[in-house]
């Protein structure tokens, strides 16, 4: 399924696919301080930003991801991006991040539970994984309140050196 084209929007939230035009938003906001928790490092160069942002776009049309930009809907400000990966398996994976200065106001919570709510009404799955550092309290409140359980936990590196205790949450689908 090609997700190039879809929007979803929420309450306060327009969740565009990711394009070219938030690669300079993106590469200032996805910082050390963002990433801390993450696996992936902030890009050294703009570069870096644009390659992965193409990449995101070949895997929405080939329709093996939904990576979106999230956008402030008032006012067309840039949040950070999301995703919905590996949608065309029977285990897809949601992730986020959310740029600092917009950190506590639940734009977090309000996307993904907008894109489980698309997932639900367009993917056939068992459930949805949701990868999140033990000590990052703030996000674990994200798959807990989709009634997210711990499956499993495991350790490792990310690729900027921080050490990470992840835990894995299923979400399963909701029944209409």
């Amino acid at each position: 399924m090609d997700t190039s084209k879809i929007i979803i929007e929420t309450e306060n939230l327009l969740l565009k696919p990711i394009c070219l035009d938030y690669k300079v938003d993106t590469f200032k906001a996805f910082t050390p301080e963002i990433t801390v928790f993450m696996h992936p490092k902030p890009a050294e160069k703009i570069e870096e930003t644009i390659e992965y942002i193409e990449g995101a776009i070949d895997r929405n049309k080939a329709g093996t991801d939904f990576g979106v930009a999230i956008i402030e809907k008032r006012i067309g400000e840039f949040l950070g991006n999301g995703g919905l990966h590996h949608i065309n398996t029977r285990e897809p994976e949601l992730g986020i991040w959310i740029k600092k200065s917009a950190h506590g106001h639940g734009y977090g919570k309000e996307a993904m539970m907008a894109m489980k709510k698309w997932a639900d009404e367009n993917l056939d799955y068992d459930f949805i994984l949701y990868p999140v550092d033990r000590d990052n309290y703030a996000s674990r409140r994200i798959p807990e309140a989709m009634g997210g359980k711990v499956c499993g936990e495991h350790e490792s590196v990310g690729l900027g050196g921080n050490h990470m205790n992840t835990l894995e949450y299923r979400i399963y689908k909701a029944i209409f």
